[in-house]
């Protein structure tokens, strides 16, 4: 609960990985992308590209393509070709919130705070999920890397994006930035986050999440309100 004690207003929260289950479906679709654009299964070259995807969860999808295929013509038809296999996987029953994603996001709401989700993917993706969840109207507030400049994670961007939207909280300080990604963790640290927290439910480990900046790890976001409610936070300790 927010008080002066403990004054966290804003939690910015990650979408894949964090509170959303998607069971592989980033690599999946991937693959669909890869072969879209030439790119053969169980090469060399699709094993390195994969690899990078693995490394860069959490990233903007389209700067992730980008880098791997160099010409914008080619990154846009990769990208394209991702976003269309994903959303047939989303909406052939694919996903799933995370266990207690859900109600820690209503706890963290009645205790007076607000949240905002935050993903990657493009916007036709991020709503895809939160339709196919019965999100929609969960959250105040959704943003995706081209409501904030197009330039997505691990630039801080869509946290201060969400910080100016919402006017939440009186300073960065009182924003507390959950994800499952080192680039979830970069993000909050280079918004000047007062928590950052990471969660095991995703793409990266412990020792990924705090080399990244973690202050907190936690199994999963059912365990949030407890953190931001705990003696740790009230008593001082944040990122």
């Amino acid at each position: 609960m927010v008080t002066e004690l403990n004054p966290l207003r804003l939690v910015v929260l990650d979408m894949a990985g964090t509170t959303v289950a998607d069971g592989g479906l980033v690599e999946q679709a991937f693959a669909v992308a890869a072969g879209e654009l030439g790119v053969e299964p169980g090469s060399a070259d699709h094993s390195e590209k994969l690899d990078y995807v693995r490394a860069t969860m959490g990233e903007s999808k389209i700067s992730v393509f980008r880098h791997l295929f160099g010409e914008e013509a080619l990154a846009q038809r990769a990208n394209s070709a991702f976003e269309k296999a994903y959303g047939e996987l989303v909406d052939g029953g694919r996903i799933a919130p995370i266990a207690g994603a859900r109600e820690a996001i209503e706890e963290l709401m009645a205790g007076g705070r607000t949240v905002v989700l935050t993903t990657g993917f493009a916007r036709v993706t991020q709503d895809a999920i939160l339709d196919a969840l019965g999100w929609r109207d969960l959250v105040p507030l959704t943003l995706c890397p081209a409501d904030a400049g197009g330039r997505g994670r691990p630039y801080p961007d869509m946290v201060l994006e969400a910080f100016l939207r919402t006017k939440a909280a009186e300073g960065v300080q009182q924003v507390a930035v959950v994800g499952d990604t080192s680039y979830d963790m970069l993000s909050g640290v280079r918004a000047g986050a007062g928590v950052v927290a990471g969660v095991l439910t995703g793409a990266h480990d412990d020792q990924a999440l705090r080399a990244a900046g973690a202050g907190h790890v936690l199994g999963s976001v059912a365990e949030l309100p407890a953190l931001l409610d705990g003696p740790a936070l009230r008593d001082g300790g944040g990122r």
